[in-house]
């Protein structure tokens, strides 16, 4: 039987490369994000290359609104997988100097839409009395570092969810896992920093970052063990980085 699986924030970096992997895999896809344009053109792209079925849904999982009118209207299909991939950071600035327009954003996005989906999501999987939710953390999840004090914050919230939804969701044999990558060079510090693409490329300068591709790996992984078997909680470093501050270059 085929399986479908949901990723959010696909339109680029971890999602786009999940997206293709479990496509490459002969999974159905259904695919969520904010930019509308490049949500079709990876749709289309994945339909051009794989047999399967790929279905496109433009929102923004910040609004519960939003994520309701998308997701219950999926016309009976059964979801074995949910990846909470949508996630931000935002700036990255001392507490005191911090951007509340910042601080919202990267709560309503990895915290709130993080809940928000799995609401919507969860009830089927606990009708089907199976299921899997990965959500995509950070090894901000882990530990904290000088100016990362928000986004830090929210990673921690999300390693915190999966630990809480593991046991919620226990009696109903519904698998969740949490990934926590480290450096990983994707559009990531792009948006942190507002599109200041010279800031951004300094982060990932002289060493050799992780990759989309290589989350992507680890989030197959997880999802293609045996029916026995949970992978709980991963994290993933570039070989150069052992921890937020430690990275040699």
């Amino acid at each position: 039987m085929i399986k479908t699986a949901i990723i959010t924030g696909a339109t680029a970096g971890i999602g786009a490369a999940t997206a293709e992997l479990f496509a490459s895999k002969g999974w159905n896809i259904i695919v969520t994000g904010r930019r509308k344009e490049r949500l079709d053109a990876l749709c289309q792209r994945l339909k051009d290359t794989y047999s399967v079925d790929i279905t496109p849904l433009c929102f923004d999982v910040r609004s519960f609104d939003a994520c309701k009118k998308a997701l219950q209207n999926l016309g009976g299909v059964k979801i074995d997988l949910l990846v909470n991939n949508a996630g931000l950071a935002a700036g990255k600035d001392p507490i005191q100097d911090g951007s509340i327009e910042h601080w919202e954003r990267m709560i309503d996005t990895n915290i709130k839409g993080l809940l928000y989906v799995t609401k919507l999501l969860a009830p089927q999987m606990i009708e089907n009395k199976k299921g899997h939710i990965i959500n995509v953390g950070s090894l901000a999840g882990k530990e904290v570092y000088a100016n990362g004090n928000v986004y830090c914050a929210t990673k921690h919230a999300v390693d915190a969810l999966s630990r809480a939804m593991r046991i919620d969701l226990n009696p109903h044999t519904i698998k969740v896992t949490n990934i926590a990558p480290g450096l990983v060079e994707t559009e990531f510090s792009i948006v942190r920093f507002d599109g200041d693409v010279d800031k951004a490329d300094a982060t990932y300068q002289g060493f050799e970052p992780l990759l989309a591709q290589d989350i992507a790996d680890c989030i197959w992984f997880a999802a293609s063990r045996p029916a026995h078997v949970t992978i709980g909680d991963m994290l993933i470093l570039p070989t150069a980085q052992a921890n937020s501050t430690t990275v040699k270059k």
